[in-house]
């Protein structure tokens, strides 16, 4: 039902920025009090400022970029904190339609070691030559259910933890955790066993999420009680669920969380991209000592 212009809606609705007036603020400028959304804001000793009280009005000054205010991570705050996190479930919900849509391309997207097994050389898997698996594998669900609780998990622990960390480090610790997750299910599962899914990923999150409140002083009593019923779901026989590729993916996510949240402002990007590095090596590690097992 739309509603005329001048409404009582209309009224009560917040400013737009001065510079993008298509952005909704309730931020002001503290010296000219101009509203400012989140891309325009400069962070100054009380408040914030909007670029041309900064400048001074005459274009001298530091850039706005460079007093722009960041998460506890070093991250940029944006418009959207969890424009990364839709995307990803995006993703994953593209890939579901496809499945269904044709069963046979889950066999192009899963991760699996090898076939066929000793003692003949593997022709298709990882140890085959299909390393891409790692990646699409975290992107593929086959049941309405795992696809339903996972994303879901994605939206609650992602939102926020996209939020306090920024984008850039929030993705690193995505990707490095669900790499991780399949770099250990490949090592220790049976070469022809499909592993898929983003829990993986999501273990990551759920680590570096404990990190993150335990680094604010926060009730660890919440994530200690999720983490504890996941797992007791993880080592559930009957569930058939790769509790290797979530136990990499946690140890990998309280790991460069705990780099994102610690890391030393003057080495900041340094220590905590370093670590997703070295994380990231020794998946690779891993995944070289199976393959050379398989081959």
């Amino acid at each position: 039902m739309e509603q005329p212009a001048g409404s009582a809606q209309d009224a009560h609705s917040a400013p737009g920025c001065y510079r993008h007036p298509d952005r909704e603020t309730g931020v002001r400028c503290t010296r000219c009090e101009r509203p400012i959304c989140p891309d325009c804001m400069v962070s100054a000793s009380v408040g914030f400022q909007c670029p041309d009280c900064v400048r001074g009005g005459t274009g001298e000054g530091p850039a706005p970029q460079a007093s722009r205010p960041r998460t506890l991570a070093g991250g940029t705050v944006t418009a959207d904190p969890r424009l990364l996190t839709k995307i990803l479930i995006g993703i994953n919900l593209a890939v579901f339609v496809a499945i269904k849509a044709d069963p046979s391309f889950l066999n192009d997207v899963w991760l699996y070691g090898g076939w066929p097994k000793a003692p003949f050389r593997p022709a298709s898997g990882v140890a085959g030559g299909e390393w891409y698996r790692f990646l699409s594998s975290m992107f593929a669900h086959e049941a309405y259910w795992h696809i339903g609780f996972n994303m879901l998990s994605l939206w609650w622990v992602g939102g926020p933890l996209e939020a306090a960390l920024g984008r850039a480090r929030y993705l690193a610790v995505y990707f490095v955790s669900g790499l991780a997750g399949g770099a250990l299910a490949y090592l220790l599962t049976p070469p022809d066993a499909a592993v898929l899914g983003a829990s993986g990923a999501l273990y990551g999150l759920f680590g570096a999420t404990a990190v993150l409140m335990r680094r604010l002083n926060y009730d660890m009593r919440p994530v200690v009680a999720l983490l504890v019923i996941n797992l007791i779901f993880t080592f559930n026989g009957s569930l058939n669920i790769s509790w290797q590729a979530h136990i990499g993916g946690l140890v990998a996510g309280v790991v460069t969380g705990y780099a994102m949240v610690h890391a030393p402002r003057e080495r900041r990007a340094l220590v905590q991209y370093g670590t997703c590095a070295v994380v990231l090596a020794l998946a690779l590690a891993l995944a070289l000592i199976r393959t050379a097992q398989l081959t």
